[in-house]
């Protein structure tokens, strides 16, 4: 066997130490869930008046206005951290030094910043009075950095050969970035792209420290002014949030497996044109049957063999 592999085949006995590992892991965390809610029932939480309280028409509509806003604030993030990281990524490849420098510095200082202190330090600097611009500001400034070094990734994957093919037409840098590498790298990277987008809709939940009424910030008011039967319904507050921004996430990571499907069976490539048909032209018999005349290369003739007809 190769010693490239990193994985070899188990044998009998590791087939069913594996499997006992996987029975007892199982049981295990069941245990340990079945033990969570126990404690849960024990302190009430899991009473039926505190799942009641999402049906009143108020919570509800809390929840929905607290779901567009965050979905407002991805939307900027998204399209701002995509057209950031375009820039930057253009940046960094640049062949200017100042430009490529300028690129670099910004992408590493921004990432290694904690999001949290970003966000803050716009909200607090720049955009007091606009939370839901400054949450989307600072997830784009630092998604779009790491969709910089994503999409650096993608251009450098491209083979060398197409590039200097491009080159070789008289194509510019510009038209060789925008119409050859960067449509290859959104390709490739698509599923890694669409990952990070996740990533910034989760952390649309950061928006709760500069007080933009998103999911989280939501589900901390409705849990902490409301009680039932002397306790405050944090748990099941937190598990409907919880679940919604499953299904959010759920849906988007869906979307990106639709586009990438969707992307392998699209048509790519040049059309040929269909060849023009080719017009019959008439022959001419060098030495027809019937050259055997006076101009004739018949065995009694010396002509050069041409008909007269």
């Amino acid at each position: 066997m190769s010693a490239s592999v990193l994985y070899d085949a188990p044998g009998p006995k590791a087939i069913v130490r594996n499997r006992i590992y996987a029975v007892v892991g199982s049981l295990a965390i069941v245990a340990l869930i079945a033990v969570s809610l126990v404690r849960l029932a024990d302190k009430g939480h899991l009473a039926p008046e505190m799942w009641d309280i999402f049906n009143y028409s108020g919570i509800r509509q809390n929840i929905a206005d607290a779901v567009l806003a965050t979905l407002k604030a991805f939307g900027l993030a998204a399209v701002g951290s995509l057209v950031l990281g375009v820039l930057l990524a253009v940046g960094r490849l640049s062949d200017h030094r100042p430009v490529r420098w300028a690129a670099t510095t910004f992408i590493e200082l921004f990432r290694s910043l904690p999001l949290l202190i970003t966000i803050y330090a716009i909200w607090v600097g720049f955009l007091t009075d606009y939370s839901m611009w400054a949450l989307a500001a600072g997830l784009s400034v630092y998604n779009g950095c790491v969709q910089a070094e994503v999409l650096r990734a993608g251009i450098n994957s491209v083979p060398k050969g197409q590039s200097e093919a491009a080159y070789a037409l008289g194509m510019s840098k510009t038209q060789v970035m925008t119409t050859v590498l960067m449509p290859q790298a959104v390709r490739s990277m698509l599923p890694t792209i669409i990952s990070q987008l996740v990533v910034t809709l989760k952390d649309t939940s950061l928006g709760f420290i500069i007080l933009y009424p998103e999911l989280l910030q939501t589900a901390r008011l409705i849990a902490s002014n409301t009680q039932v039967n002397g306790q405050y319904p944090y748990v099941s507050t937190i598990a409907v949030i919880g679940t919604i921004y499953i299904a959010m996430c759920l849906l988007l990571s869906a979307l990106a497996t639709w586009i990438e499907k969707r992307g392998r069976r699209a048509k790519t490539g040049i059309k040929v044109a269909p060849g023009a048909q080719t017009a019959d032209i008439p022959t001419v018999d060098a030495a027809g049957p019937d050259a055997g005349g006076a101009g004739g290369a018949g065995p009694a003739g010396g002509g050069t063999g041409v008909s007269k007809d």
